[in-house]
């Protein structure tokens, strides 16, 4: 490194500790732009990962079928659905005889629907308006792939009607107590037994109903008694009987509802490859909306920066006009002023870089996000970090490189 470039970056750098407070206000856009980029990348990026793991421990022959058509998105259909697991807020257009129809499908072992059951449960003489109930069949920890912590799950038909399987929130919440086994409730006028409960579930923030944990399960014939055969179905959750049966069994099931559904395609039905593509436009779309924020954000950075450097400038004209006048070029006038608004830049960006890094350590502590740097992320903030102290510090440099040295001394 030449002395003329070491020279440039300690008058840079003096610069920016000579004026902190207006430094850091001429940053500040540059900074909030950074921020936002590299936490929205994390974000996506641990999204991205949380589904794929969720779905990964349902298993890889996991089969879902949800009430709608598919979005063909590129060369991969998914659902177009905020929760992109299990598509809670589809309209409820399943029945049994779809889930007879997806059972008798060929390479198909098992099926296991869930249902929204509406109501409030009671436990002692509390109410609580906003607890979950789902319908399900005695398949439901085969297709989930998940296992009872205390007791077990019902076994058919045979089993009493009046039982009920629970998340792990629901014992601490509802009952206070990690065990509640044989504890009781009352939902839609009966009386159900709590016969076991689900080990907890990885939460996945774009499924709500993915992380059983707030969930009562009851069985479907009995929430079809409660509702007179009113309870609908979002899902069915089916497995292949083998993984290397996964596009045969789809295959099958299409065709099966498709003949159920009086050959109209009302329905979708996706393997996980298409549902973690789906978490990815969600994600994709979050991110066109707060890249754009985060553009403008560093565009006003930008220009800030520009202002800031036309006013140094000005400011130093006469120091321009010395330099000048004892034999310094205009390429190296260029260069001074440029490495300064550079040095702004990159400092703005090393902030931005920080903050973000405790922005993404609150989230993953206290929400149920779990980002992920990556060092992609922190490259793109560098690398735009130092195009802004280019792009926007080449017309002040220009201004100041351009000035003749005589007109410059004389300014005051």
């Amino acid at each position: 490194m030449s002395s003329v470039m070491r020279g440039n970056i300690r008058m840079a750098l003096s610069g920016v500790r000579g004026a902190k407070w207006r430094s850091l206000l001429t940053m500040l856009g540059v900074i909030v732009g950074i921020v936002a980029v590299v936490t929205i990348v994390s974000i996506g990026d641990g999204v991205k990962r949380q589904v794929a793991g969720q779905l990964s421990q349902f298993g890889a022959d996991l089969i879902t079928v949800r009430p709608g058509m598919v979005v063909k998105n590129s060369s991969v259909a998914s659902i177009s659905n905020t929760d992109v697991l299990f598509g809670m807020g589809s309209s409820t257009g399943l029945s049994v005889h779809d889930v007879q129809a997806v059972q008798h499908a060929a390479h198909v072992k098992l099926a296991a629907p869930l249902g929204i059951v509406p109501g409030a449960v009671q436990v002692e003489k509390k109410l609580y308006h906003n607890q979950l109930v789902l319908s399900t069949t005695a398949s439901l920890p085969d297709a989930l792939n998940h296992p009872i912590t205390y007791g077990e799950f019902w076994h058919g038909d045979a089993d009493p009607a009046n039982v009920a399987v629970i998340g792990r929130n629901v014992a601490t919440d509802l009952f206070g107590e990690r065990v509640p086994l044989g504890r009781s409730f009352t939902f839609r006028g009966q009386s159900f037994l709590v016969r076991g409960v689900f080990a907890p579930f990885n939460a996945s923030p774009l499924s709500p109903t993915a992380n059983f944990d707030d969930a009562i399960f009851i069985p479907s014939q009995t929430a079809a008694t409660l509702t007179q055969n009113n309870a609908g179905l979002y899902v069915m959750l089916a497995k292949a009987d083998k993984t290397a049966n996964m596009p045969q069994a789809i295959q099958s099931i299409t065709s099966q509802l498709r003949t159920a559904h009086g050959g109209q395609q009302d329905f979708s039905v996706l393997s996980p490859q298409q549902n973690v593509a789906g978490s990815a436009d969600v994600v994709r779309s979050l991110s066109l909306w707060i890249t754009a924020v985060a553009a403008i954000s560093l565009f006003i950075g930008g220009v800030g920066i520009m202002n800031i450097m036309l006013l140094s400038v000005s400011e130093r004209m006469h120091e321009i006009g010395l330099r000048k006048a004892i034999g310094a070029t205009r390429r190296q006038i260029l260069s001074q002023f440029v490495f300064e608004a550079t040095a702004l830049s990159l400092v703005g960006g090393l902030v931005g870089m920080l903050l973000s890094l405790a922005t993404v350590g609150l989230l993953y502590l206290y929400t149920d996000l779990k980002p992920v740097v990556s060092w992609q992320a922190l490259a793109i903030a560098t690398g735009v970090s130092l195009a802004i102290g280019i792009i926007f510090g080449a017309i002040p440099a220009a201004k100041a490189a351009g000035k003749d040295p005589i007109e410059a001394l004389r300014h005051e």
